[in-house]
């Protein structure tokens, strides 16, 4: 197959949406950043996320009705959620949106995707990360909902004819749930599925009985899927082109050499120990600082003029330098995901928040230690402002989007080298059959003798950092209206093999540190043995 041209247009890149008045289905191709989070999740789900969150709640705002009705309403309005996937080439990847038929048909559709259960929060999450793979392409998006077994709002009637009167009678009739909110990476990111999570809430403790819930989902049926309606652009289009494009043939070469001189620039020399593994196994670790504790660690970040996420990489950066010899003329590389919703083109349409918008920063930082031990401390808040500034100097860089637009671009084509790869050693497990030249993709151009005398320093990331910021923010309507009990919110992703990330954010006045990793591929005593570290680190620099 060609590969496809770098000057993309922008109608290139969305595949106009169309659609058919007969079978009612709005479709278009993948982006590239898309792509790349599709095809390494089809064999067993790589990057499949999850956002678990309990509560305490009157058991009748969680019966079974109330939350279908909420599901329903909540995927009508984003449509990625309800979408599927079909896959033509390894080029054309299709998302599709089979417009509902009539509200009843959403509720149908919803009951097929939400599933109460009776176990612990623990079971749940580890089910999900390493069993069966819940998602799939017909089923780009799932709610699982644990309840508690002597919950009366299990199996309550459709609707509460008084719904205002109900809660002041069981206000005092408080039950704990956990909900688990599934959906495909390749749809959405961290950022929506908070946002998913909060407007869920809104909707399940609003003063709308369950019946007023259906009547606003027929209403908006109604409006956007009724045999009048003539918007064709349902399916939110895709990141790169939402970002401003790289305009003159000139331009396009300068910010070519630009990105690839700022990715020769990722140095970095240090990465747990791997082990061989047949499969990935998640383990996810969690540890919530109390809300004393975390004022005094902002306070001191305050004071030294970084915020949390900076000092958490200079913290990764120590700890890694205080249970190792390492090797000082290699730097130490960490990665991280940035948000691109504040760079996008302006546009009047008025879609759903829920789509993918990941770019990519890193921070690089110099692994040895002081020369003096009591230059520790100077030595940490020096590397967490060069941090702040590499992160500052990131988000405000001139050629931002343009590196966007290649770094997608460049993740695209790897994912369909790989997914070649795969699909061919597939092939040859299953007796040799060989896989159809049509899904032969692009190949890497061979590399000159030029390129082959100068070798490249190593680019290796010790981990990952999800830097969410404050989640309080994101929930406070939903906690505003004082019926739901929000407590505990923890978030991750199926894991590919070898794979460590940190997470950080602050909720409910605390701040929460979760390392989620795959226990089979690494190295587990040196990964418990750099986790104890990080949090000798906290309290050494955070906590005086």
């Amino acid at each position: 197959m060609t590969p496809p041209s770098e000057n993309h247009s922008s109608h290139e890149l969305t595949s106009s949406t169309d659609f058919n008045n007969v079978s009612r289905v709005c479709e278009r191709r993948m982006g590239e950043t898309e792509l790349s989070y599709y095809l390494p999740s089809r064999a067993s789900g790589t990057s499949d996320m999850f956002l678990h969150l309990s509560f305490r709640a009157p058991a009748h705002i969680m019966e079974r009705a109330r939350v279908r009705a909420a599901w329903a309403l909540l995927r009508l309005r984003h449509p990625l959620m309800g979408a599927t996937v079909r896959m033509e080439t390894y080029d054309d990847v299709r998302l599709l949106y089979q417009r509902p038929e009539s509200a009843e048909c959403l509720l149908k559709d919803a009951e097929r995707t939400v599933e109460f259960r009776y176990e612990s929060e623990y079971q749940l999450i580890d089910s999900y990360l390493n069993g069966t793979r819940t998602l799939s392409d017909d089923r780009l998006s799932y709610l699982f909902v644990l309840t508690p077994p002597s919950s009366t709002g299990v199996d309550t009637p459709t609707s509460i004819p008084d719904h205002a009167s109900a809660f002041e009678e069981q206000s005092d009739l408080c039950n704990e749930y956990t909900i688990l909110i599934c959906a495909t990476h390749f749809i959405g990111d961290g950022i929506a599925i908070h946002m998913f999570g909060n407007e869920f809430f809104t909707t399940i403790s609003s003063d709308l009985s369950t019946e007023d819930i259906e009547k606003t989902l027929d209403m908006e049926w109604e409006i956007k899927h009724s045999s009048m309606n003539t918007i064709k652009d349902v399916l939110p289009v895709p990141l790169e082109a939402r970002l401003p494009p790289i305009e003159g043939k000139f331009r396009k070469a300068a910010c070519k050499v630009d990105f690839k001189n700022s990715e020769d620039k990722l140095i970095g020399g240090h990465a747990i120990p791997r082990k061989k593994a047949t499969s990935a196994h998640s383990v996810f670790i969690n540890v919530p600082f109390d809300e004393k504790r975390t004022r005094q660690i902002l306070q001191t970040c305050k004071s030294n003029g970084v915020s949390v996420s900076n000092a958490l990489f200079a913290i990764c950066d120590i700890a890694w330098a205080k249970m190792t010899t390492p090797n000082p003329e290699l730097p130490i590389l960490l990665y991280s995901a940035m948000n691109l919703r504040p760079y996008f083109t302006p546009s009047k349409e008025n879609q759903s928040y829920w789509f993918l918008s990941i770019g990519y920063f890193n921070v690089i930082l110099p692994i040895f230690p002081p020369a003096n031990p009591s230059d520790l401390a100077s030595t940490f808040w020096c590397r967490a402002k060069a941090a702040k500034a590499q992160s500052i100097k990131a988000a405000k860089h001139p050629m931002l989007v343009p590196r966007a637009h290649f770094k997608a671009r460049a993740r695209g084509q790897q994912a369909r080298f790989w997914a070649k790869v795969d699909d061919d050693e597939a092939a040859k497990l299953a007796n040799g059959t060989a896989v159809p030249h049509v899904l032969q993709p692009p190949f890497p151009k061979p590399i000159s003798a030029a390129t082959e005398a100068k070798p490249r320093a190593p680019s290796t990331a010790l981990l990952g950092l999800s830097m969410l910021g404050n989640l309080d923010g994101i929930y406070k309507s939903s906690s505003s209206q004082g019926r739901i009990q929000l407590h505990t919110i923890t978030g991750g992703t199926r894991q590919r093999s070898n794979a460590i990330l940190l997470y950080a954010y602050t909720f409910a006045s605390k701040l929460w540190l979760s390392l989620q990793f795959d226990e089979n591929g690494l190295d587990k005593d040196v990964v418990e043995k750099y986790w104890s570290e990080v949090l000798k680190c906290v309290e050494e620099f955070l906590m005086k």
